[in-house]
């Protein structure tokens, strides 16, 4: 191409442009804001009724019982019995370590209350623990 052509042709750009922009107004309009990136939806509640038990399986993914009654000062003990590494991570103490096909973990609930549980691997995985004075 000779340069008198792409000066014709950049001429012919900029004409279009500008008569686009004089259409909207002389200003150009500012980029549409980004889609709000997806979440995960949030983890279903526990709705299950509290079983009266200090032992806890984590067995096809999910903790079971779901929900369980102790008396203020019981340990409960989950034991996982899946292939896949789980952990139980209770609301305001730390989490276990990731516990193995045949591993166990122990908290003793001290203090009345309703305590959540889930799994830090797998967070649609969650349990109660309803302790009621000793």
């Amino acid at each position: 191409m000779s340069g008198r052509t792409i000066r014709s042709l950049l001429a012919a750009t900029a004409a279009g442009v500008a008569l686009t922009l004089s259409a909207c107004g002389g200003s150009p309009q500012p980029a549409a804001a980004a889609p709000p990136a997806p979440s995960s939806p949030p983890a279903p509640a526990v709705t299950a009724s509290p079983v009266a038990t200090t032992s806890v399986g984590i067995a096809n993914f999910a903790f079971s019982p779901a929900a369980i009654t102790v008396k203020a000062g019981s340990t409960v003990t989950w034991t996982n019995q899946d292939e896949d590494a789980h952990t139980v991570a209770i609301a305001g103490s730390p989490a276990s370590q990731p516990l193995q096909n045949g591993d166990t973990f122990t908290h003793t609930f001290a203090q009345p209350g309703t305590y959540s549980y889930l799994c830090t691997i797998h967070p649609y995985m969650r349990g109660m623990v309803v302790v009621t004075a000793g």
